[in-house]
């Protein structure tokens, strides 16, 4: 019994450490956001890089539904390099973001944070 009461009491405990935790995490990653999309836009290069991502996601979402993986092998290998253009704080950002509940309204928040990016792009 005094085995349940003291889980049951760390449970308890620790449950707000770990609400405290995902909101560092998100706060950490809004910035970091933040700290990309200037870093983007403050380069043409970069700009360009990060558009071109962008066509290709496109583009490898029809490769996929034709179930052509060649062409969605070279364009994923053409995002790589795209990516390392993007620099060292993209890819982290990315990875980090990859983790994110996709469906929760700060996720939505982050991407809108690069919104700003795609208004640079060409249509």
């Amino acid at each position: 019994m005094n085995r349940l009461l003291i889980a049951v009491i760390l449970l308890i405990s620790t449950t707000p450490l770990y609400a405290q935790r995902q909101q560092q995490n998100v706060a950490k990653l809004k910035a970091d956001a933040q700290k990309v999309v200037s870093i983007i836009s403050g380069d043409k290069a970069k700009i360009q890089a990060h558009c071109e991502i962008a066509n290709l996601g496109q583009q490898m979402v029809g490769a996929a539904l034709e179930k052509d993986e060649k062409k969605a092998d070279a364009l994923m290998q053409r995002a790589v390099e795209l990516e390392k253009v993007l620099g060292p704080e993209y890819t982290a950002f990315f990875d980090a973001f990859s983790e994110a509940d996709p469906n929760s309204k700060d996720v939505r928040d982050i991407l809108s944070t690069f919104a700003m990016l795609e208004q640079s792009c060409p249509h």
